[in-house]
């Protein structure tokens, strides 16, 4: 009989995956950084640090002791705890009995000329950062440069920003051109990213490099993750160089490029999107020092072993064979076992006179009267 042929579909049921489940399409992983939990609810409202910070009261961490100190009030009632959530639109809030206005956040990048102050308030009256931006809204720096020194400076009122892109936690670098006076060795650059030791300790660069000479010296790049005052000219001084020229040309993403000194002009929706991702979504952790532990050294086959505790060595005894079949011994010394402290008691005392009683009675005094006369010849 004729076989049938089998036609080109076929009819195998197909293989469910799993045990007994049937297939079904995978989830789209999360994002990194997407742990972090959001301080926005599901109703709009948001965690009161958080609206402060936005308004330009200060960052979320300046917001956070003002809460504490029991100087906000919503719809009347002193706010004493932290996690509050808050809606702006609908309920009122006073921080030191002055109503809380959400304003609009804005963004600048400036170019700071030499003998501008980086500061909120200068009691002389000299020309501040703040004093070259044309607005109407409360604005202020974030980082700052010293007097003397130029280059890019961001303004804003959004305090949660500018608590990230100030915190070292958060690793945001700040790239640097530097004019220094005579020329760095290589050795003196390692330095830099090793670590030079200022009065608040060990200041590292994360990035130093030769660019340029120059007259009378050269121009260096250095990029730091942290911001103390003055920290590149007092790293410099320590391996012997003075700086002449300091500019700051970027902060995270953001560019000085070719920015007239003096001028500023507001940022774009594409940098302020850069430069919210710029900082790490998870806090980088404090470096802690590395724990001291004691050093054990194996022997090798001839069976001598070393050990290194509390700053003594120990050598203990071993024995081996060597090639030739004859037996070995090592001999050190032996680890004392440790004395019992019994100063204070009145037998140790009894029996340290009876000893010292006995060793005298046993010698005899020079020119006593138990003393032998010596022989003339």
């Amino acid at each position: 009989m004729a076989k049938k042929k089998s036609s080109g579909k076929s009819t195998a049921r197909p293989k469910a995956s799993g045990r007994g489940k049937p297939s079904t399409q995978r989830k789209p992983a999360k994002k990194s950084g997407s742990t972090a939990k959001s301080s926005k609810s599901k109703d709009g409202r948001l965690r009161l640090q958080r609206v402060m910070a936005s308004a330009g009261v200060g960052s979320r961490r300046e917001c956070e002791l003002i809460i504490e100190e029991g100087r906000v009030e919503i719809d009347g009632q002193v706010v004493t705890t932290l996690g509050v959530k808050v809606d702006p639109n609908k309920q009122e809030i006073y921080v030191d009995a002055e109503k809380l206005t959400v304003q609009r956040l804005q963004y600048f990048i400036l170019n700071k000329p030499p003998g501008i102050l980086s500061t909120s308030s200068d009691p002389s009256g000299r020309p501040r950062v703040i004093d070259l931006i044309k607005t109407d809204k409360r604005v202020y720096n974030v980082g700052r440069l010293d007097q003397s020194s130029e280059g890019l400076i961001l303004v804003t009122n959004d305090g949660e920003l500018a608590n990230q892109l100030t915190h070292p936690s958060y690793g945001v670098e700040k790239k640097y051109h530097v004019q220094v006076v005579g020329i760095p060795a290589a050795g003196d650059l390692r330095k830099l990213e090793e670590g030079v030791y200022i009065a608040e300790g060990l200041a590292r660069a994360t990035k130093a490099k030769f660019l340029k000479r120059a007259t009378g010296g050269c121009w260096l790049e250095i990029v730091l993750a942290e911001g103390r005052n003055r920290e590149i000219r007092r790293m410099l001084a320590g391996i012997g160089h003075k700086v002449r020229t300091l500019k700051r040309v970027s902060i995270g993403p953001l560019r000085l490029g070719d920015l007239p000194r003096g001028a500023h002009r507001a940022l774009t929706s594409a940098e302020i999107k850069l430069l919210k991702k710029a900082p790490s979504s998870e806090p980088l952790k404090k470096r802690r020092r590395p724990v001291k532990r004691k050093k054990v050294k194996a022997g090798s086959e001839d069976g001598e072993t070393e050990k290194k505790a509390g700053g003594r060595r120990v050598a203990g005894k071993a024995s081996s064979r060597t090639g030739g079949g004859k037996k070995t011994v090592v001999r050190g010394a032996r680890k004392a076992s440790p004395k019992k402290d019994t100063r204070g008691t009145k037998k140790t005392r009894s029996a340290k006179g009876a000893s010292k009683k006995k060793a005298n009675s046993k010698k005899p005094r020079r020119g006593g009267f138990d003393a032998k006369p010596k022989r003339r010849r």
